[in-house]
């Protein structure tokens, strides 16, 4: 018989953000702005 290998969790604890990486993607969605422009859309970012 094949052995079941699913049977071990493979993380053990959960898997949390750094608030660096939290704070990093807030600003980046903060400078984002989408420009609709009749059937084209233009992406700025606000440095």
């Amino acid at each position: 018989m094949a052995k079941l290998y699913s049977k071990k969790k493979l993380a053990k604890k959960p898997m949390l953000p750094k608030k660096e990486t939290i704070r990093l993607i807030l600003q980046y969605s903060c400078a984002l702005n989408i420009v609709k422009t009749g059937k084209l859309n233009f992406d700025i970012i606000a440095n």
